[in-house]
């Protein structure tokens, strides 16, 4: 009876936890269990604000961009003023900066940053 009292508070706690996160592929940032991850920036069509897609291996739906996208706690699409927004909201959630490049791609940049893990 303790135990499946103690379990039923655990996933209570970890549901919560999970639904005030942002999140990439419906995994919370915070728990991507991977030692590296790729953000890749693309600037928004008439704005100066940045898209961003997080790669850390995960498997994706095919044609779907929107499961490398972060998701704001209520499920929207999260944008961030510039990389280094992005960046430095990376750094909040654990990774450090590795290295930087940029791409252009039919006369638009896409800029690829690369971080590692932080050993906590």
């Amino acid at each position: 009876m303790m135990n499946k009292l103690i379990f039923t508070i655990a996933i209570s706690l970890f549901t919560l936890t999970s639904a005030f996160s942002q999140t990439v592929n419906d995994k919370p940032i915070s728990e991507i269990d991977v030692e590296y991850v790729q953000i890749v920036g693309t600037t928004k069509l008439f704005s100066q604000k940045v898209n961003i897609q997080i790669d850390f291996g995960q498997e994706n739906k095919l044609f779907s961009a929107k499961d490398t996208q972060v998701k704001d706690e209520n499920g929207k699409l999260m944008t961030f003023n510039s990389m280094i927004d992005a960046l430095n909201f990376m750094s909040k959630n654990g990774y450090d900066f590795v290295d930087a490049y940029a791409l252009t791609i039919s006369n638009q940049n896409v800029y690829h940053y690369l971080l590692k893990k932080r050993n906590e």
